[in-house]
């Protein structure tokens, strides 16, 4: 049995779940999500909580129970409190700001990059803070990792764009020559 599968699901108040013909639809005070239930799988609502079951003990149903399990919890997770991702910016000139459906960014290149916003996400920016929001975690942490792998740290100076709370390894710089 898989540890995280077995687990339940709470259902907090102001949720809904249905599960009607293999879709899973969560509405919640910040929106409605839906997925397609892989067929080896089973959900049931018991008691304001959700179990999560396979058919059979056959590889596929094994693998797919605990997938299954996280992505209904953070189905849940997101449309009750939401998810969000914090980027820091450092570099002499390096500028961000937000347009509409689109970001765009000045980070060392001879041009300005347009990237466009994921639907379902949105992104704020504040001096040299990016965040980025939404609803499906899928979709904050894709349009975080496409900002982010414009312009990565680099170990030398630091400069690029760095999730908040991230630590990047720093390397010593070229030894100087001594005269003998």
């Amino acid at each position: 049995m898989s540890k995280i599968g077995k687990l339940p699901i709470t259902i907090p108040a102001g949720t809904t779940v249905k599960l009607e013909g293999g879709l899973a639809t969560v509405t919640g005070p910040k929106g409605e999500l839906k997925w397609k239930l892989p067929q080896l799988i089973q959900v049931k609502e018991e008691g304001g909580q959700l179990l999560v079951t396979r058919e059979n003990d056959s590889k596929p149903a094994k693998s797919l129970h605990g997938l299954v399990r996280s992505k209904l919890f953070n189905m849940v997770q997101g449309v009750t409190v939401g998810y969000t991702k914090v980027m820091e910016i450092f570099g002499v000139g390096y500028r961000v700001e937000s347009k509409g459906d689109t970001v765009v960014l000045n980070i060392g290149l001879s041009h300005p990059v347009n990237l466009p916003v994921i639907p379902g996400t949105a992104v704020t920016v504040v001096k040299n803070e990016i965040t980025v929001s939404g609803i499906d975690k899928e979709a904050v942490g894709e349009m975080a990792a496409r900002i982010r792998s414009l312009k990565k740290p680099e170990p030398y100076k630091g400069k690029g764009i760095k999730y908040q709370g991230e630590v990047i390894r720093r390397k010593a710089g070229k030894a100087a020559k001594t005269a003998a």
